[in-house]
């Protein structure tokens, strides 16, 4: 597993994650450059393993909240999480000793790394999710630990802060920062979960981090080798390749803070036709009208040729990709979890039938460096 992230890490890690954010967590360009000069002046930033936290440690998870085509558009100031992080210690009366990650998905696998830089405090390789989701609640940490999202703390690149001491519950302290979110322009950085280390070690995502490192030095090794990536991708998450095709339409719009839409895509003999629509992230994906994946189990779109993962706020007309389904982490699939991230919370009236295997939070990968 990783113990550390220099700054040539982070190419790798900005594909992993981006591929484990199916299509959502925020593009991670603009987040790795701004780690990549943090970590110029700084040198590194530690990682610390799950069973490395002390029980009686505290921690939170960090990540930025809106649509991520407002991501794209425009920039962070650079202090919103460290801000929204401060402005919760300062409401507890308490410092805290680790950044926990609250999705293992595109920026926001990154922000966490920002956040401990600046803090000079470690960042845990466990998440939330094992993957990207679009609201707060969907999270291991409430489904299955029972963690209050609140308080929370919010800061936006004017430097406003928030402060929300309690929800009636966490479907409401989601609906609560995302009308936050919206009025401060579809973006902010967010802090909330606090817990203990041992909460942590109970009900998170493990070693996601590492995977999605790993994940990303096998797709740019595979790309120097002139192999096949999708097939590369496939195996390292233990997935398969659903179709490779050509991406054919492409609905999307940005509302209540979301990105909410769908991508058509044919194969290259134009005999079948995937579908998948997404809120932020890809939820359920159809062939010919047959429904192939759903969530809490994972769809990755990533360019057939490279690798890269295509986000949803990407998605373009005559894009050449692959369509990954892979299983997705198991502590999303309780009978807990499935009620708050199964198709049926996304409005979907279909049954969860659940990939086969899965690597996700397994067991931490072999640590590798470019």
């Amino acid at each position: 597993m990783l113990r550390e992230i220099k700054w040539v890490d982070l190419e790798p890690l900005a594909i992993g994650a981006g591929i484990l954010g199916t299509g959502g967590g925020g593009n991670p360009y603009l987040g790795k450059l701004q780690l990549r000069e943090l970590l110029k002046q700084k040198g590194k930033q530690d990682v610390i393993a799950p069973d490395d936290l002390a029980d009686e440690a505290l921690t939170m998870v960090v990540g930025s909240i809106g649509a991520p085509t407002v991501g794209i558009e425009k920039l962070p100031e650079g202090t919103e999480m460290k801000r929204a992080i401060r402005a919760l210690e300062k409401h507890l009366g308490q410092r805290f000793d680790a950044v926990a990650i609250a999705e293992i998905g595109g920026s926001n696998s990154i922000n966490p790394l920002i956040a401990g830089v600046q803090l000079g405090i470690p960042t845990v390789d466990s998440d939330g999710m094992g993957r990207a989701f679009p609201e707060i609640q969907m999270s291991s940490f409430s489904f299955n630990g029972g963690i209050p999202v609140t308080p929370l703390a919010m800061a936006d690149c004017r430097f406003a802060e928030v402060i929300v001491p309690k929800a009636a519950d966490e479907f409401w302290a989601e609906r609560i920062a995302r009308n936050l979110a919206t009025s401060m322009g579809a973006r902010s950085g967010l802090a909330g979960v606090v817990m203990t280390g041992r909460q942590l070690k109970d009900h998170g995502v493990h070693y996601t981090l590492s995977l999605a490192h790993a994940l990303g030095c096998r797709v740019l090794a595979g790309r120097d080798a002139n192999e096949d990536i999708p097939t590369i991708v496939a195996e390292v998450l233990a997935g398969e390749v659903l179709l490779r095709g050509k991406v054919v339409d492409v609905f999307r719009r940005t509302t209540r803070g979301f990105a909410r839409g769908w991508v058509k895509i044919d194969d290259f003999a134009e005999r079948e036709r995937l579908q998948i629509e997404f809120q932020n992230e890809y939820l359920i994906a159809t062939i010919n009208d047959e429904v192939r994946v759903t969530v809490p189990d994972m769809i990755c779109i990533i360019e057939d040729e490279t690798g890269e993962p295509v986000p949803t706020e990407l998605l373009r007309f005559g894009t050449r990709v692959a369509v990954l389904a892979v299983p997705g982490a198991a502590q999303l699939k309780t009978e807990a979890g499935l009620q708050v991230v199964g198709p049926r919370a996304f409005g979907y009236d279909v049954d969860f039938q659940a990939l086969p295997g899965g690597v996700v939070g397994e067991r931490p990968p072999v640590a590798q460096h470019m």
